[in-house]
């Protein structure tokens, strides 16, 4: 399934709030060197219970608005 996710990077605390139709994922990691994706892509893996590898971005590798892949459950 298709995911979309706003990404806040640099905050205090992590998490992820489902709002609407996406969601808001807050991670401490600095958005350069891709830091900040990964750590995304690894909390919405926990989030959905998943294993990290099964995440995939599909779009916004650059952009604070993501479109990202969890394998259905």
């Amino acid at each position: 399934m298709k995911i979309r996710v706003d990404v806040k990077p640099n905050s205090k605390v992590a998490s992820i709030e489902p709002v609407e139709d996406h969601l808001v994922v807050r991670v401490k990691e600095p958005p350069t060197e891709g830091k900040a994706n990964l750590a995304v892509l690894r909390a919405v893996a926990e989030y959905y219970r998943v294993a990290p590898s099964d995440v995939r971005l599909l779009s916004g590798l650059a952009a604070r608005h993501k479109v990202v892949e969890v394998p259905d459950s």
